[in-house]
């Protein structure tokens, strides 16, 4: 099992809206399902912006207040950016574009490294043609690291040393310990302790590998002529 794919963690019944849906409309929804935001997407379900809670009060940002600035008015922090969104009425208005999506064939890693980069807490699911089928949160992408100890030792075993480096289960010694993974042992060649350890840092639930292995042979480096081995199976890189 290699790392899951957003498309097995996504949930595919997403609170959407339209460019034409009402602010207060807008409001509601987020409200009534307790999101933090939600696409907005056009006629053939393609995501032209996202519209969230910081959107919505942005767009109120210049109210009215004893204590505000000159004309008895205040801004909120962000609101000078957001000027437009403060006649803002429907989600076509309030959304921010453009919408940072995840492919649903992204993995895991891949959908975190967005939602750092562009520090948002949820992200809309596309299809190929760039059409929503579903979101993830932070939340989602959490669970992978909820998987058991017992469960990777398992996989590790089975998987990576049976499977895709057709060794035995007993080959390698391998400890789990709070999603770290130590494997200890003296495999034959250097390419299969260097795959073991890549491929189990793969894992879903996987924190860190701690390598203690040895080898007798290094055969890590291909002979003149001969063309370059790879450290990860063909068939494991491209496993669905």
């Amino acid at each position: 099992m290699k790392h899951s794919k957003v498309g097995a963690l996504m949930t595919a019944e997403v609170v959407r809206a339209e460019p034409g849906t009402s602010f207060k409309e807008v409001a509601r929804r987020l409200a009534r399902h307790g999101i933090s935001g939600l696409p907005v997407v056009d006629d053939d379900e393609k995501v032209l912006g996202v519209v969230s809670r910081t959107d919505v009060l942005l767009s109120q940002a210049e109210v009215a207040g004893p204590y505000g600035a000159a004309g008895g008015r205040r801004r909120l922090p962000g609101a000078g950016a957001r000027r437009s969104g403060a006649r803002a009425r429907t989600a076509g208005q309030l959304m921010s574009t453009p919408a940072v999506t995840v492919r649903s064939d992204a993995t895991v890693v891949e959908a975190a490294r967005i939602m750092a980069r562009h520090d948002v807490a949820r992200l809309p699911v596309v299809d190929d043609e760039e059409r929503l089928v579903g979101i993830v949160s932070r939340r989602d992408l959490l669970q992978v690291f909820m998987r058991p100890d017992a469960e990777i030792r398992d996989a590790i075993r089975h998987e990576v040393l049976g499977r895709a480096l057709w060794l035995p289960a007993d080959a390698v010694d391998v400890d789990v310990r709070e999603g770290v993974v130590t494997l200890s042992g003296r495999l034959e060649r250097r390419v299969e302790s260097t795959a073991a350890v890549e491929m189990c840092r793969h894992l879903d639930g996987v924190v860190a590998v701690v390598d203690h292995l040895t080898h007798r042979f290094d055969d890590s480096r291909s002979s003149p002529g001969e063309p370059a081995r790879h450290v990860i199976p063909h068939h494991w890189q491209h496993k669905p």
